[in-house]
């Protein structure tokens, strides 16, 4: 970055590296192919997180709690866990456990969406999810996206939580593919009137206030075709066979439990075409789309996350965002005393 840009203005710049590593280069070209392939960008809404900045640390901030939280106070409920354990496990200084726990106190009573404790900025963070889609619908996992080295399909297998670990830095070397993505994505915000009026003030106003670009690492959703659209079927998930894995779950588990669950089980052919289905799917091996007997499809789809980015660091909840009915503050663990005593209450 030039040293002669403005203070306050670093969140505007991008710098850019071209890439020389083989598979790095395999990844421009396919990143290349898809943005001529899939030209239409499609804002599927918020999503939540917590990311935190230490004394000193500059304009980087790191993701403490995965982005992918529907709601901006499930985002606080996480980081009410996070720095009770923290206080719990991490530190034998009764001061850190008393700033840990003030912060745990506040978070228990109030909706606030930064705390500062023991040196260090936790700040709910938003993005907003995104996907890419032609007339062929949403983009599906591109052929150089990272696989697990071993493609495990047992259905407790847990993957590597996306995004911990992340560091939100605007001026890091960016390649030139990621470069123009966030350069053509600047300038995203809600425009169609279904969307309440407020809401799209709000997105209007974090161009001006929220300039900046980052995208937080590629995640993977199964999505099922509606009459209305595509709706996830899944959560954000770190990998393609993380996805796929998910998506046979959906249909030898989770769909005919939520059957029964409602009081209306599965017809056996219907639950046989759908455990036929997920075998079919399986055997496949990377196979991105599953359609069965009663109509229903599935697909795996790429999913991008944009986070904006300010003078002071990554956007937070805006005043539009939708809470949860009826979740708010709420005590989550036991006591804690500045010794660590733990007292269990009725």
């Amino acid at each position: 970055m030039s040293s002669e840009v403005p203070p306050g203005r670093e969140h505007l710049y991008i710098n850019v590296e071209p890439v020389e590593h083989p598979v790095a280069a395999a990844q421009e070209a396919d990143a290349s192919d898809a943005a001529q392939r899939y030209t239409r960008c499609v804002i599927r809404g918020p999503l939540f997180g917590i990311a935190s900045q230490e004394a000193g640390g500059g304009h980087r901030w790191q993701v403490v709690t995965p982005v992918t939280c529907g709601y901006p106070q499930d985002a606080r409920d996480r980081l009410n866990s996070a720095l009770w354990f923290r206080a719990k496990d991490d530190t034998d200084d009764r001061a850190v456990r008393r700033e840990l726990l003030a912060a745990v106190a506040r978070l228990e009573t109030e909706a606030v969406d930064e705390v500062t404790a023991a040196g260090t900025r936790y700040r709910v963070v938003r993005c907003e999810e995104i996907v890419y889609s032609n007339g062929d619908g949403p983009e599906p996992p591109r052929p150089t996206d990272p696989e697990p080295v071993v493609r495990d399909w047992e259905l407790g297998t847990r993957d590597p939580e996306i995004d911990v670990g992340f560091v939100i830095d605007h001026i890091a070397a960016a390649s030139v593919m990621e470069a123009s993505e966030r350069l053509a994505l600047m300038g995203l915000h809600y425009r169609s009137p279904r969307y309440p009026a407020a809401v799209r003030a709000d997105s209007r106003r974090a161009l001006r206030t929220h300039a900046g670009t980052v995208l937080l690492p590629t995640g993977y959703r199964v999505l099922e075709r509606t009459a209305t659209g595509w709706e996830p079927a899944s959560a954000v998930l770190p990998s393609p066979h993380a996805a796929r894995r998910a998506l046979v779950h959906i249909l030898t588990w989770l769909w005919p439990a939520t059957s029964a669950m409602q009081g209306a089980e599965l017809p056996e052919a219907r639950r046989a075409g759908y455990e036929r289905a997920a075998a079919e799917f399986r055997a496949a091996g990377d196979a991105n789309a599953a359609r069965l007997d009663d109509g229903r499809e599935l697909r795996l789809v790429r999913m991008r996350r944009l986070v904006r980015i300010g003078p002071d660091g990554p956007e937070g909840p805006r005043p539009s965002d939708e809470e949860e009915n009826g979740e708010g503050p709420t005590r989550i663990h036991p006591a804690m005393d500045e010794d660590g005593t733990i007292t269990y209450e009725d």
